[in-house]
């Protein structure tokens, strides 16, 4: 009788998730667009070039397209075996800004070679996520004890956020508390562990921000922008103006009138805030839509991969784009405190952006290494089998540590 093989199958058995693909083509080609409506005016008083932001960006943007065509055709299970030199490297980074990094707005964030710079934090989350998911996957059958799986991640989570407070980089830090968070519990860790992990942060972040004069003032603000929009809240309320200008269609592409140096950081921080004055409702609409499409077509991802590494990557990946979209968006319409975090491909680019679609090409790849298409046809639909992941991971936790009683 003819058996199927049961050899799993390499990158290129299946084609990378088209709509993955596409969504993340659409992100970058409107942030090239809506980078030089924000920035030209800004460009041209200060370098004496209005396309000066739009070029670099481009350049950004071609580094990038290349890096997530490479890490598309890379097979992801080589960063299985690369996980503590990659995890090694980012510490180093970060301990090494601290020290000889450049020093921009009061924060040591960037190294500095000639006219390009890096910033080692967003290597880092993704070197953490590499690392998160190695041992998750190697330690299925432990990651519902307190001390072989859950304390190991969280002390590595720990010190580099301790790091990035060190920066100052709160929003980075909370980031990687996220995307930490949202992996353990997929990896079917016990909410008790993870809502005590919660309560122990709340003080620590708490005196990042009362302890820290000018978060305390942003929180101010973002309490009541309108007192202060002189003063602290200025961007804040700038950019209420902006998205409240943009009615439902927007003043028109290019039109806008914050942008014209009345809106601090319009083309990296504050972008959305540009697209809502100039494309209205309708434009920032569709970029949400476009983020949740996103993080749909990462969980489904996650969902199919063919091995427990590749789905915590998947997650790590897709918590990380999500959080970070959500916070930046929240931010913009005023629902957050102002926070330093861009908005994923969007925003004026730099390593961050060639970071970020380096991570896209991994989850890529790991669409391309998806099982044979039988398991493909469930009934049960990819979202679906995506939630019950923790569920069975939870079960056979229980099951292992039963049968060593």
């Amino acid at each position: 009788m003819k058996t199927e093989p049961t050899t799993l199958p390499g990158p290129s058995s299946h084609r990378a998730d088209p709509v993955l693909f596409t969504v993340v083509l659409v992100l970058v080609g409107l942030g090239l667009v809506m980078v030089y409506s924000s920035s030209a005016v800004l460009a041209q008083q200060k370098m004496n070039d209005s396309r000066y932001f739009l070029v670099r960006d481009l350049i950004w943007v071609v580094l990038g397209l290349v890096g997530m065509a490479l890490s598309m055709r890379i097979d992801y299970s080589l960063y299985r075996r690369l996980a503590y030199p990659i995890l090694g490297f980012a510490t180093l980074l970060l301990g090494a800004v601290l020290v000889i990094g450049s020093r921009v707005n009061g924060a040591r964030r960037w190294f500095h070679f000639g006219p390009l710079s890096f910033q080692p934090a967003e290597l880092a989350k993704v070197a953490l996520i590499i690392f998160l998911a190695h041992i998750l996957a190697k330690k299925a059958d432990k990651v519902r004890h307190f001390l072989m799986g859950f304390l190991p991640p969280l002390f590595v989570c720990g010190m580099f956020a301790g790091l990035l407070l060190k920066q100052p980089d709160l929003g980075t830090a909370m980031i990687v508390g996220g995307t930490t968070i949202t992996m353990l519990f997929v990896a079917g860790t016990r909410v008790s562990y993870l809502a005590g992990a919660g309560l122990f942060a709340l003080p620590i972040v708490y005196n990042a921000i009362v302890g820290t004069p000018w978060r305390l003032r942003r929180i101010l603000a973002f309490l009541d922008p309108w007192q202060f929009r002189d003063t602290f809240g200025y961007q804040m309320a700038a950019s209420l103006i902006a998205v409240g200008s943009g009615g439902l269609t927007g003043q028109g592409l290019g039109d806008s009138r914050q942008k014209l140096l009345f809106l601090p950081e319009a083309h990296t921080d504050y972008i959305l805030a540009i697209i809502g004055e100039e494309l209205g409702f309708i434009g920032v609409g569709f970029v949400i839509a476009m983020y949740i499409l996103l993080v749909l077509r990462g969980c489904a991802i996650a969902a199919r991969a063919r091995d427990a590494f590749g789905m915590y990557i998947s997650v790590g990946v897709t918590a990380m784009f999500g959080l970070q979209a959500a916070f930046n968006i929240g931010v913009v319409l005023g629902a957050l405190p102002t926070k330093g975090l861009t908005l994923p491909f969007l925003s004026f680019g730099g390593s961050t952006l060639v970071i970020d679609l380096c991570a896209i090409g991994m989850l890529l790849n790991i669409s391309r290494c998806e099982p044979a298409p039988v398991e493909k046809r469930s009934k049960k639909g990819a979202w679906k089998r995506f939630w019950s992941v923790r569920r069975n991971r939870r079960r056979s936790a229980e099951r292992l540590s039963g049968a060593r009683v």
